[in-house]
């Protein structure tokens, strides 16, 4: 079993990310912390990616002139995580825009707060 999370230790990185990025979604309820909780998730999920595409012995994807090529790493999931990461900047830039104007409107980043703020309304 040791032997098993030694050579996997990618995976078992992503589930502590994706467990500790869930955690801070759920049981927060500071709205920046939740906004560190999704990165953190999304983080786990660029690390899958790359692992899964890993490929033992595995060259660039780049066809020689001569010879067999052998083993190749597929380029897609990497592209797709290199697209991902853009849209994770923007996604946390859209959010800490309106962390700020919530603060800036209420006073407060607490959501319970926010919710009791919300239906006094």
């Amino acid at each position: 079993m040791i032997e098993l999370l030694a050579s996997r230790y990618a995976y078992a990185l992503m589930f502590v990310l994706m467990g500790v990025g869930m955690y801070m979604m759920i049981a927060n309820q500071n709205l920046v912390k939740k906004l560190i909780g999704v990165n953190l998730f999304q983080t786990a999920i660029f690390l899958f990616f790359v692992a899964v595409a890993y490929v033992e012995g595995g060259s660039a994807p780049i066809v020689p002139t001569e010879g067999d090529p052998g083993a190749m790493a597929s380029p897609l999931p990497h592209v797709i995580v290199l697209t991902a990461i853009v849209v994770g900047i923007a996604l946390t830039a859209v959010g800490l825009a309106l962390i700020v104007r919530i603060y800036a409107e209420y006073g407060t980043l607490r959501e319970d707060t926010l919710r009791e703020v919300r239906a006094d309304e």
